[in-house]
């Protein structure tokens, strides 16, 4: 069997040589109207209505406490790792719920907690 120049150009392109090329019915410009930043976060939990027995619960009650706490009592509470404790610490406490976190050297010990914000600081966020 002999290719022809056909053949050849219909594999480059992905497609055998009898295959049809099918056209989309909508424009392009709105195919990913679906997918856009709004309808992606519309999908996320308010903070308000957080579950109260949720490790994200117990950890932030941990951490709102007037004496804080440490890495490791956060980790035996949630049976995390400490790795996963520190990334929940910087990405969720700190950077999506923008919460005050104060981290103390007492000895050889880093307890953490989350700072009272005055009035004025809840206002500028």
């Amino acid at each position: 069997m002999t290719k022809t120049k056909s053949n050849t150009a219909a594999k480059r392109s992905g497609r055998t040589a009898g295959s049809k090329q099918v056209k989309s019915v909508v424009p392009s410009g709105r195919r990913r109207a679906a997918t856009t930043r709004a309808a992606q976060t519309s999908k996320r939990r308010p903070i308000a209505t957080m579950r109260a027995d949720s490790k994200q619960a117990k950890v932030l009650g941990m951490l709102h406490s007037a004496q804080g706490t440490t890495i490791d009592a956060i980790a035996k509470a949630t049976n995390w790792q400490p790795h996963s404790v520190r990334g929940f610490l910087a990405g969720v406490v700190r950077k999506r719920l923008r919460l005050d976190l104060v981290s103390e050297q007492l000895g050889d010990v880093r307890i953490y907690r989350i700072a009272q914000a005055s009035s004025a600081d809840q206002v500028a966020r």
